[in-house]
């Protein structure tokens, strides 16, 4: 048993608008906090392709229940926006959306007087990324994956210092010839590197999520634990297809493998991860068991 403070009542407030130079428009971000509490820990929280602000409920209001400010930008892929397949934008929506999470780390004063109640009750100094497929790419970015090239050099580093640590749900792997052609073809972007990706992170694989992205099969979303730097941790799901069990919403028709236990076990196991990366002295993390759900393993 993961051992948790009991849950607070939750206050969230969207849309929050906050500034985005060269987006070509605001950028808008649900905030969810815990109505009490003081030095909060915060959480940037990705998309995965086509979700918004208002998915992953089960995640989002998980962690503002322990003990987080979880901030949900709304990317441009979003199915609530409905961008035009010819906006000019399309072919850097890639990068736009590191940039969105940029755009929350830069205005938390924005963000923290948005709501009323919260200010002075953030600890600016423990902040996380986390995300889903992705959001999860997006996410990685920040803690030191490169996009590779077409001539295999390194892309940007968009890695940021304000960030402490990750939490990377169904994170996509490596380029190349580990992706079929249609992926090759549309994202060119699914090309990372790894190795740069020294900050702390927990990756979450299902071993049933056999995507159409890759030839590979599920081993494919362990890359990022297998071979990045620094300390890692891997759940990997028994039976978990891309869903993870129905991470993306409480309804979500996306799902396509609903088990509440396995949502649960993420929950429970995110906060134990995020709790010992941003707050000095929790020993959360080292105190998890092993699960029948899952399998749990680490590196540093």
């Amino acid at each position: 048993m993961i051992a948790l403070t009991p849950p607070v009542p939750v206050v969230s407030v969207r849309p929050v608008r906050l500034a985005a130079p060269g987006r070509g428009e605001d950028l808008p971000v649900r905030v969810s906090a815990p109505e009490t509490g003081r030095d909060l820990p915060v959480v940037v929280f990705s998309h995965g392709f086509g979700s918004s602000s208002e998915g992953y409920g089960p995640l989002a209001d998980f962690w503002a229940a322990h003990g987080f400010v979880v901030v949900q930008p709304t990317h441009l892929d979003s199915r609530a926006r409905a961008l035009p397949a010819g906006d000019p934008r399309t072919p850097r929506i890639w990068r736009l959306r590191v940039d969105d999470l940029r755009h929350v780390l830069d205005q938390l004063d924005a963000v923290e007087a948005a709501m009323p109640g919260l200010a002075g009750r953030v600890e600016r100094s423990r902040v996380a990324v986390a995300g889903h497929s992705w959001g999860a790419q997006s996410a990685s970015m920040l803690l030191g994956a490169r996009v590779l090239e077409a001539d295999g050099s390194l892309g940007e580093d968009l890695s940021d210092p304000r960030v402490s640590a990750g939490v990377l749900f169904a994170l996509t792997g490596t380029g190349g010839a580990d992706l079929t052609p249609f992926a090759a073809e549309h994202f060119p972007f699914l090309s990372p590197s790894f190795a740069q990706m020294k900050a702390p992170a927990l990756i979450v694989a299902g071993d049933q999520d056999d995507s159409m992205l890759s030839v590979r099969g599920p081993d494919w979303f362990t890359d990022a634990y297998r071979l990045s730097p620094g300390p890692k941790s891997l759940l990997t799901l028994f039976g978990a297809e891309h869903s993870l069990g129905g991470i993306p919403g409480y309804e979500a028709k996306e799902t396509t493998d609903e088990n509440p236990e396995r949502v649960a076990l993420q929950q429970r196991l995110s906060v134990a991860y995020l709790r010992s990366e941003l707050i000095p002295g929790d020993d959360s993390w080292a105190r998890v068991p092993q699960s029948p759900l899952g399998r749990i393993e680490s590196h540093q």
